[in-house]
């Protein structure tokens, strides 16, 4: 398995990007791969080809996956099949910058309930019954998939939803202690007392 923090997004609502944010002295990029590490795996971060120069300063230029816009997919998937096509045989635990909240003790049972039970495509946690497809494990076998579907030309959709839709997905319930979690930021009003 590989871990994969995503910071492709535009940020446009924010301003800027958002994984290069700092938060008690420390990006917003840096802390998702803390928050990964416990799980003990390599990791990389996802990244679209204008963040490079900046984020090779603060991270080891091989562990940047840059976005294959070759693959004419828009959104987060972009990131998430461009890791896949260049480690096809990874499943890959997928962790977006902006979820600053998240618990590593969240990561773990998700991790822990895939070392357990093989039979899903996906394994994700739900908040009010919605899924929270930005922390999740894609299988490879899932991810190859949804690459065959843009090749056959029936990926309609690029949304992580209308992904979740095509494939087998666990959902874990969030509880309410952990529902803040999830909770992501988007632009510079939000951040007021984090």
């Amino acid at each position: 398995m590989l871990g994969i923090v995503l910071c492709g997004g535009q940020s446009s609502r924010m301003g800027s990007d958002k994984g290069l944010l700092l938060h008690e002295a420390k990006t917003w990029a840096q802390t998702a791969v803390e928050k990964l590490s416990v799980l003990q795996i390599p990791m990389a971060l996802s990244i679209n080809e204008q963040q490079l120069h900046e984020y090779a300063k603060v991270f080891p230029p091989e562990s940047l996956i840059v976005d294959d816009n070759a693959l004419d997919i828009k959104g987060p998937l972009l990131g998430l099949l461009s890791v896949h096509t260049k480690n096809p045989t990874k499943d890959i635990f997928l962790l977006a910058c902006d979820l600053p909240l998240m618990d590593p003790n969240l990561l773990k049972e998700l991790f822990s309930l895939h070392q357990q039970s093989k039979k899903y495509d996906v394994y994700i946690f739900t908040n009010d019954k919605q899924a929270e497809p930005l922390c999740g494990i894609y299988t490879a076998k899932a991810l190859k998939k949804i690459i065959t579907l843009q090749k056959q030309n029936k990926l309609i959709r690029h949304s992580m939803k209308f992904i979740l839709s095509q494939l087998i997905v666990c959902e874990i319930a969030a509880h309410e202690s952990q529902k803040i979690c999830f909770r992501n930021f988007n632009a510079h009003a939000d951040i007021n007392g984090l």
